[in-house]
């Protein structure tokens, strides 16, 4: 959904804050262990449902509102653990021949991203099905899942010198195709919610722009800054696909609105308008700046270069801009969806647990089991237990109480998930999806 803040598995001097994928929780790992907050219910008190102390943490992915969330420590960042937190239970853990500088989860695929690889697994029982070797060095593990299942693509860098961006379908394990999105290399990717839009940014930060997945179009293209280049650290779209955020290692964080304007008229030069008419004796370099959008609201966080994610979504059937930092509070502005302009502040949270919310999972927390879920290479020959180094293809061998974890997950990833549920507690399982035309 966006570039969690702090994902460097050395850095434990900082939280890594992420939201999930439909901006209903927000994960917070830290040397201290890990803890989750509901976000879809009042914006006044964050609601802790989960708090970890049992292991340091610098990755934490949770799938949509349910119980599985994926791990990565700081003392072991080679090591994947997938969770079911409400019952303190470890499913599974993998480890690879590389740190793991990204997860991403959907409810079909499980995607780890190394420094020069990308494994792909089977979401219900772990299988890996594929592995993209020999990508071009990502050393911030930047990659983007989409959440839908009927375009469920993984996009991640396609060069190290240019800003091209490798579409990849994970379901048909095919190469879809590559998209020359920039001039310097890919800094921040994000998909719309439906799948068939992604939202890049550069290095230089200066130009965000949205192209179709489908034939690789500009669809959208916007102005961030012209004075200065930024450390872009997070785009997200909403729920609705209406609006794009940005974030960058300044004090602003810009709000685009994604709707057709004159601007398209400016862009083909249309002689009935006054800016295609200035199209026709201005520098080209001039007439690009000018067609490209502006933002449609902006806030003004209170300090400025301290990574972070934001995440745009309706709580209170208010739309709200949410922030939340690496050094570890959240921030929530009100958007005016008519309107925009600049953002009020309107409520702010510690996240480093000095609040007094409790609950009632916490006792469990201590009670992470160890269990390791044996697995065989695809050629036949067993590894022993996911511990076990992670090269080539292994697939699940389960029996007994292993088995019975997988139909956890398999359950959970569900929409919705199918027995082991309270379908009565909107926290327990993913919400439906649903389509749209």
């Amino acid at each position: 959904m966006n570039n969690a803040a702090s994902s460097d598995c050395t850095n434990s001097r900082r939280y890594f804050v992420n939201f999930n994928q439909d901006c209903t929780s927000l994960a917070v790992g830290s040397q201290n262990g890990y803890r989750l907050f509901a976000l879809n219910n009042s914006i006044d008190a964050l609601e802790q449902i989960y708090n970890n102390t049992t292991e340091d943490s610098c990755i934490v992915e949770r799938l949509f509102s349910s119980s599985l969330v994926a791990v990565v420590s700081i003392s072991t960042p080679r090591k994947l653990q997938v969770c079911h937190f409400k019952k303190g239970t470890q499913i599974c853990n993998y480890s690879y021949s590389n740190t793991i500088l990204g997860v991403k989860l959907n409810r079909a695929r499980l995607v780890v991203c190394m420094i020069d690889s990308i494994c792909i697994h089977n979401i219900r029982d772990m299988k890996v099905l594929h592995t993209i070797r020999d990508t071009p060095r990502n050393p911030q593990g930047l990659c983007a899942l989409s959440t839908n299942n009927e375009h469920c693509y993984l996009a991640y860098p396609g060069s190290l010198t240019v800003g091209e961006v490798q579409i990849f379908d994970v379901m048909n394990l095919q190469a879809k195709t590559m998209i020359p999105a920039h001039e310097s290399p890919v800094a921040a990717l994000a998909f719309s919610p439906s799948g068939i839009r992604i939202a890049t940014a550069s290095e230089k930060g200066t130009v965000i722009r949205v192209f179709s997945v489908v034939d690789g179009s500009k669809v959208f293209e916007f102005r961030r800054g012209m004075k200065r280049c930024v450390a872009i650290s997070s785009l997200v779209f909403s729920m609705c696909s209406g609006f794009l955020a940005c974030s960058s290692n300044t004090e602003t964080v810009h709000v685009f609105k994604l709707e057709e304007t004159s601007n398209a008229d400016f862009k083909r030069g249309d002689d009935s308008s006054w800016m295609g008419y200035l199209s026709t004796y201005l520098p080209t370099q001039v007439s690009t700046v000018l067609s490209q959008g502006r933002a449609f609201s902006t806030a003004h966080l209170p300090v400025s270069g301290v990574r972070n994610c934001v995440g745009i979504t309706v709580i209170q059937n208010q739309l709200r801009l949410l922030v939340a930092t690496e050094d570890g509070v959240l921030y929530v502005y009100n958007i005016d969806p008519n309107e925009g302009g600049d953002l009020s502040l309107k409520v702010q949270h510690r996240l480093d647990g000095g609040m007094e919310e409790t609950s009632e999972l916490d006792s469990v927390s201590n009670r992470t089991t160890t269990e390791h879920v044996n697995v065989e290479a695809a050629s036949g020959s067993t590894i022993g237990s996911y511990a076990g180094v992670l090269k080539g293809n292994p697939i699940g061998q389960m029996s007994g109480t292993d088995s019975e974890k997988f139909r956890e997950m398999a359950a959970a990833t569900e929409s919705p998930p199918k027995g082991g549920f309270q379908f009565n507690d909107d926290q327990e399982y993913p919400p439906l999806t649903q389509k749209t035309d």
